[in-house]
């Protein structure tokens, strides 16, 4: 059998009946190997929102963010070389520049493992610089955990094949196909890229500005952003036995829409009488999110207080790289054409 057709074998396997793109899993059919997690335990009572502030890091000079760039990692450096945070070797240059990735660096392209080593080689060098790299987990990095691999290429499967120290054997992988065993058991809960992804949070804060994949909504805020992170984090180390019930459904912070319409939504709108509450809730002037791809690239809404930055710049979109800086209250989007204009805040 070549090539292609058990790629398709494969594939079928994994999709069971059929599924719709880019939906949680809640409400599309999931892999079999996905069926093993038990239905969201109870959660434990939240402190009060405001008493764990975690996910908060101290405002920098000069921020920039990049969006969604699915295992494309030419892309990806293109990205990181217009914020001028590496050089032609992927080493850190940015000195005390914090850097956020809003997710999804998993899925649709062959160098998901190169990616997300890069970024974590990368925040280590920026701590010694003086800086700071945060990496989010977005919807696909919350999905491989879940074992479903609906987006995964046939190079993101053969990808994970060489990982030292995976234990692709293990009883619970039986359901999986063999050819996806080497992916499985490195993002099954408590597996090695299932811990890397465990050190990432959800949602952030940089200064004055919210970072998420999909959006944070007011009943996130009600819940709580750091229980939100802590309960993401103990089911990717293994330590929970199933998916939070906050990040599968389909308006949690990694799957919501609510901001990223098109038209965008604008002030006195019900969005954004939505991102007001939770601005004011988590004492942030804007928020920044991916996730849904702005097809004439970085886009704001709501009178500047969101930020849309999914340029669909990996291959599988055949977007441009760019990304967002923010220096005090100067938002601009960066791009590789000089003559890109400018977004201001003053």
């Amino acid at each position: 059998m070549s090539a292609a057709p058990r790629f398709s074998a494969l594939l079928a396997a994994l999709l069971a009946a059929g599924c719709d793109a880019d939906r949680p899993a809640s409400t599309a059919p999931r892999p079999a190997p996905a069926a093993t997690s038990a239905a969201p335990a109870a959660a434990a009572p939240a402190p009060p929102p405001d008493a764990d502030r975690s996910y908060a890091y101290p405002a920098a000079d000069r921020v920039v963010a990049i969006g969604d760039v699915h295992g494309d990692l030419a892309a990806t450096r293109a990205a990181l070389q217009l914020a001028g945070a590496i050089d032609g070797s992927d080493r850190w240059i940015g000195g005390k520049l914090v850097l956020v990735q809003t997710g999804d660096e998993l899925d649709r392209g062959d160098g998901e493992q190169e990616i997300v080593d890069l970024f974590d080689r990368l925040a280590a060098e920026a701590r010694a610089a003086g800086g700071a790299v945060y990496a989010l987990n977005g919807n696909h990095e919350v999905m491989n955990v879940q074992l479903d691999f609906r987006y995964v290429t046939e190079g993101g499967f053969k990808d994970f094949e060489d990982v030292p120290g995976l234990d692709a054997s293990s009883p619970r992988l039986t359901p999986v196909p063999p050819p996806a065993r080497a992916r499985a058991a490195a993002f099954v809960p408590g597996g090695l890229y299932a811990k890397k992804l465990a050190a990432r949070d959800v949602i952030i804060t940089v200064g004055d500005t919210v970072f998420a994949h999909g959006g944070v909504l007011p009943s996130h805020t009600r819940y709580g952003v750091a229980r939100i992170n802590r309960e993401v984090r103990a089911w990717m180390e293994g330590k929970s036995p199933s998916t939070p019930a906050v990040i599968a459904a389909e308006d949690s912070p990694v799957w919501a829409r609510l901001y990223s319409s098109d038209p965008p939504p604008t002030p006195g709108s019900s969005p954004c009488a939505a991102l007001d509450k939770v601005l004011a809730a988590m004492s942030a002037k804007r928020m920044v999110v991916g996730h849904t791809v702005q097809r004439n690239g970085i886009t704001s809404a709501c009178g500047d207080k969101v930020w849309r930055i999914d340029v669909g710049m990996a291959t599988h979109y055949g977007g441009k790289p760019a990304a967002l800086e923010i220096a005090g209250d100067t938002v601009r989007a960066l791009t590789g054409d000089a003559t890109s204009a400018s977004r201001e805040k003053k």
